[in-house]
């Protein structure tokens, strides 16, 4: 019997496959392979192999989705006490710890095997590399420990334009570090607009993300800054790998838009901690839309411009 919104009801194999599904963080996969294939492309400088694509894909859901499962045993304590998170499968007891510790692992291990059968060694250290640090470095080490935890923490969520890169090349260049750069300063605006929307549930649980220790009006300053970089690191893609106009253009007008709903955050907070005003949602979303296209731009460049 599994508790459900406080009352108790059976759970159905289709929740317990559900749950797993859950674990396993879905639209951060989509996020992080969002960030691979377009990658792949462009180091392809046209359309890569679509079997090394799909052997790629595999492998990297396989990681991340076990990152998160682990990610999900560590936390299930502060997921229960949090709005946000309380629905998960664990703090539901639709899934015990033991059995995801086991499901993360066995994620772990296929994703390692596929990286290293049908992409290459590199790609699959990096991606084992990545996972690593997600559990030890961000989840165990920082994130209760220091308000620069994601900013330090996130690097794990860099590594997919390596990866993508690795795949297709076998070898690393400035190239993809530019963009694992723009993935690194682009993460602190992202989860500071959705750490300050769950500002409450965090300080409940005794994370020290940067909303929960300082005031809404210096988050606003910071998101600023970071993004002033992250817009500044994305145009020196044109100029290290010698794009075509596509790239450039859109990073451009992608990132004076970015900008500019930063800058109204960081205004709306003048005098107010009220989320109401602050908005801080719609940056959230503008974060996520801003990542997609820009690499969308990475992924059409080499094919409108050749």
């Amino acid at each position: 019997m599994t508790p459900v919104d406080g009352g108790v009801e059976p759970a159905t194999f289709r929740d317990v496959v559900a749950a797993y599904v859950g674990l396993t963080k879905p639209r951060v996969i989509e996020l992080l392979l969002l960030t691979t294939v377009p990658v792949m492309f462009f180091a392809a400088q046209g359309v890569p192999s679509l079997g090394l694509v799909a052997a790629t894909v595999v492998g990297g859901t396989f990681s991340a989705g076990s990152a998160s499962v682990f990610n999900c045993v560590y936390d299930r304590d502060i997921d229960e006490q949090m709005r946000r998170t309380r629905r998960r499968a664990l703090p539901r007891h639709l899934v015990s710890p033991r059995a995801a510790l086991v499901f993360g692992v066995v994620l772990a291990a296929l994703s390692t095997a596929v990286l290293l059968l049908w992409v290459n060694p590199l790609s699959a250290a990096l991606s084992l590399g990545a996972n690593a640090f997600y559990v030890f470095g961000y989840t165990m080490l920082l994130k209760r420990r220091t308000t620069q935890n994601i900013v330090w923490g996130g690097l794990a969520g860099c590594f997919p334009a390596l990866i993508g890169w690795t795949a297709v090349t076998g070898e690393l260049s400035w190239v993809p570090v530019v963009l694992f750069a723009v993935v690194f300063f682009w993460t602190p605006p992202h989860t500071w607009a959705l750490a300050l929307r769950y500002r409450e549930d965090y300080a409940n649980v005794d994370v020290p993300m940067l909303p929960v220790v300082a005031p809404a009006r210096e988050v606003g300053r910071q998101v600023v800054v970071y993004s002033w970089v992250m817009v500044a690191t994305s145009l020196l893609l044109w100029p290290v790998a010698g794009t075509g106009l596509v790239y450039p253009v859109a990073a451009a007008v992608l990132g004076a838009v970015f900008l500019l709903e930063a800058h109204r955050m960081w205004a709306r907070t003048r005098g107010t901690e009220d989320l109401t005003a602050i908005q801080p949602m719609r940056l959230f979303h503008a974060s996520n839309l801003y990542l997609s296209l820009l690499f969308v731009a990475v992924a059409l460049d080499p094919l409108l411009t050749r």
